[in-house]
């Protein structure tokens, strides 16, 4: 790389390390290099823009990945997602996130993995790897302590050297050592460094320590120190809005504050992706040929069914039965409108969603399954579901939708250029199925205009002056206004959105609309009476873009509206009620011992609704076992609020998040870290363990096929230390047997099992009780071991 480095100007070269645009790094022809493109995608590739002429595969969550605690299957996303990014031109994807889970209440959690460190590496780990066999680069993040989303752009948070080491770093180092090409510093500062200038984290450790040889990459606008941000490990500060490299830092190098050979190194880095991605003439990429080509429904749809925890399953009544059922009543707002992904970076449009109501109607012809909302959670109203025309004004480029709505970031749809747009004027005709008080709604940013049958109906700006483009995205408005319409006669609606110059990459807009109908106490008893009429109810609660989403942290683990209360009453009414959760991470669940059964469906992607009729018919095992802990009230949570005081976050708990400190309480949560069940049993009938691995044998002893995640946990033999938790997860491993069949499987347990971060990493010898568990709560073979001091 040095004799291409030889012949960059230092403005060239500064140019490589800054955006410059919303997604990409510039070409300069002169040396071969060709222009490397980022897209965000922890379960789609989005591409540089949201336009919906190109749509994106929508794998389940996060933490339904890690849900199914499966590598492999991990590995397999990541192959799909690389393929993906091949298809849409990008080259470094976005993600994964491997931020710990250290309170419930985090916003963003549906976007990280795990509360414990080793499933999140070693998913996080696999996924990375399926990515770049396509030759596409990843970005792990958010580097580090970005576990929350309260004031993230400024928060400093202070973490014991030894919680860092053994806890939040631990799934960064996992994905380096397995290669990972990128990572991503974080919007925070730690121990009162900002991330994107920390040195000691990411020279020091990352770099120096850990050798890793890629690109660190700001998070969006999270660079905001010229000098600090060079000296500090930083290699890439994206976009090109108010970026503080360009001529500054130019500048700064020629007046002697900034070595020119550190700008070569970063240089070098930005080369070295660009050659491993296949955008350097002369320099073969690291992957010469690509996996064959996966099918993404049947991904999607795999990977969410064996992510979905059953919970609960009182006497069996699931897998229902379908020659068994003449009614089923599905109830819940997000029975149809269902919640697939999480709301902020990790949106993409997806090709189609098959909601809960839609997937259990095919799967159950000849049944009648009929539907009721119950409670509708949702504080803004729903798109309206009509097609609509969109044109860009100033440019006089037209597209269509499948239903009110628009949103992209970066690109434009059909390439125009953001300054060229002025606005946009989304228009569709709609024909009332009743006569009466129809609702409209105006959502999004900016400055709207809404005109329905002729007459205006709103004119104003959501957001008062000086609001920041985050909140701006993260945190929409809406204005309503009633209509009276006549059933059968069609009106054309028109929502016109005022663009400011230059701003137009990044839109959003949304026609809302409900109909008339019957009050919220009339949903709840049209919801019970069908439940009432059923041989089964299966009611799907979940939460909303407006309570879990990147930008804020939840106020509660409560389910929003009146779902709690929905629950409660069809439960009252039919002994045969199942609950389908469709959250990200914890809700509370108060009713969850009054029902037959419940299944925690994540934010499950575009097949969510064939996924949940193959698991609750049994065509597929409920494979999931749960990657956090549950909580039964929010004041058990050892571990919970994230508010800064003076704009400090101290995680004075130490090592104990997550189940580490549920132990040490001694509260017994709702469900258990591991928990989940299955359609049949298992039998625990060997446990062999050295301090290398431990070798476990067990049967399936029900009738059917299935799926069993056997959790290692070890820790020391009688109390331990103050300072160390009384068992941590050791190793994993997923086996599937048929009904009597006896396996044996070997999972490895690595070093770091027995360590300790002590100024250095360091073996503590001394007595362990290895345990095999089909749950942190559920234990079913221990075995006694000696660890030597090793150095």
């Amino acid at each position: 790389m040095d004799h291409l480095i030889s012949r960059l100007t230092l403005e060239e070269k500064v140019s490589l390390l800054g955006g410059q645009d919303f997604w990409s790094l510039p070409a300069i022809p002169r040396i071969g290099l060709r222009s490397l493109v980022m897209s965000d995608g922890p379960i789609g590739v989005r591409g540089t823009g949201w336009a919906p002429e190109d749509p994106s595969v929508a794998l389940p969550s996060p933490t339904a990945l890690a849900a199914t605690w499966d590598p492999e299957l991990a590995r397999t996303a990541g192959r799909l997602l690389g393929q993906e990014s091949r298809r849409k031109g990008v080259h470094l994807l976005l993600g994964p996130t491997v931020n710990l889970q250290r309170t419930p209440l985090g916003g963003r959690h549906f976007e990280c993995y795990s509360e414990d460190p080793l499933l999140s590496g070693e998913i996080g780990a696999a996924f990375v790897t399926g990515v770049q066999e396509h030759g596409v680069g990843t970005t792990v993040k958010h580097l580090v302590g970005n576990d929350f989303e309260t004031d993230r752009m400024t928060v400093d948070v202070r973490i014991g050297e030894g919680a860092l080491r053994e806890l939040y770093l631990a799934p960064f180092e996992r994905v380096v050592a397995a290669g990972g090409w990128g990572v991503m510093s974080a919007y925070n500062s730690v121990n009162g460094l900002p991330m994107a200038s920390n040195e000691p984290l990411q020279s020091d450790v990352l770099k120096d320590e850990w050798g890793f040889d890629g690109i660190v990459v700001s998070d969006w606008r999270a660079a905001r120190e010229t000098v600090g941000a060079a000296l500090g490990g930083l290699d890439i500060a994206m976009p090109a809005l108010e970026n503080p490299w360009g001529p500054r830092l130019v500048a700064a190098v020629r007046a002697g504050q900034v070595p020119e050979d550190v700008i070569d190194e970063k240089v070098r880095r930005v080369l070295r992706l660009a050659g491993r991605v296949g955008l350097l003439d002369g320099v073969p990429p690291a992957v010469g040929s690509f996996p064959a080509n996966l099918d993404g429904d049947a991904v999607a749809k795999t990977v969410a069914a064996r992510s979905f925890v059953l919970a609960r399953n009182e006497h069996d009544v699931l897998p229902l039965r379908p020659a068994d059922l003449t009614r089923v009543a599905v109830i819940g707002a997000l029975a149809t409108d269902a919640r697939v992904l999480g709301g902020g970076s990790a949106q993409v449009t997806p090709p189609h969603v098959i909601s809960p109501l839609d997937g259990l109607t095919r799967a159950l012809a000849g049944v009648d399954v009929v539907h009721a909302v119950g409670a509708d959670p949702r504080p803004f109203l729903p798109a309206l579901a009509e097609p609509a025309s969109v044109t860009l004004l100033g440019a006089d480029h037209r597209f269509d939708v499948p239903s009110a709505a628009v949103r992209w970031i970066g690109d434009l749809p059909g390439g125009i250029a953001p300054e060229d747009v002025t606005g946009l004027e989304l228009r569709t005709t709609f024909i009332p199925r009743q006569d009466g008080e129809h609702v409209f709604a105006v959502s999004g940013f900016g400055t709207f205009d809404l005109v329905v049958g002729g007459e205006q109906r709103y004119s104003g700006t959501l957001h008062p002056p000086g609001t920041g483009r985050a909140d701006l995205l993260l945190s929409p408005r809406e204005q309503r206004t009633t209509v009276a319409l006549a059933a059968g006669v069609p009106v054309e609606v028109t929502l016109r959105q005022t663009i400011r110059p230059g701003m137009a990459h990044t839109v959003s807009a949304t026609l809302g609309h409900r109909p008339p109908g019957v009050s919220d106490d009339g949903l709840l008893a049209e919801a019970v009476a069908l439940a009432a009429g059923s041989d089964v109810a299966i009611v799907v609660v979940g939460t909303t873009e407006q309570v879990e989403s990147e930008g804020f942290d939840r106020a509660s683990l409560a389910l929003p509206g009146r779902q709690d209360e929905l629950v409660a009453r069809v439960a009252e009414v039919n002994p045969r009620t199942v609950v389908v959760v469709n959250a990200g991470s914890p809700v509370l669940l108060p009713w969850a011992d009054d029902v037959a059964a419940v299944l925690l469906t994540w934010f499950p992607g575009q097949e969510a609704g064939a996924a949940l009729a193959d698991v609750l018919l049994g065509a597929e095992e409920p494979g999931g076992r749960l990657p956090t802990t549950w909580p039964r009230r929010e004041e058990d949570c050892p571990v919970l609020h994230v508010v800064p005081r003076d704009g400090t976050v101290e995680y004075d708990e130490g090592l104990f998040i997550g189940y580490r400190a549920w132990d040490r309480a001694g509260t017994p949560p709702r469900y258990a870290f591991g928990h989940g069940l299955g359609y049949t049993t298992w039998r625990y009938d060997d446990l062999a363990a050295t301090p290398a691995e431990a070798v476990v044998t067990l049967t399936n002893t029900g009738s059917r096929p299935g799926r069993e995640v056997v959790q290692v946990y070890a820790g020391p033999t009688g109390p331990s230390a103050p300072q160390r938790p009384a068992r941590w997860l050791a190793g994993f491993a997923v086996v599937e047997a048929h009904p009597g069949e006896t396996v044996t499987v070997r999972i490895p347990l690595p070093g770091r099992t027995w360590q300790i971060w002590d100024g250095g990493w360091r073996t503590v010898p001394g007595a362990y009780t290895v345990t095999a568990a089909h749950a942190l709560d559920d234990p079913r073979l221990s075995a006694a071991l000696q660890v030597s001091w090793c150095g």
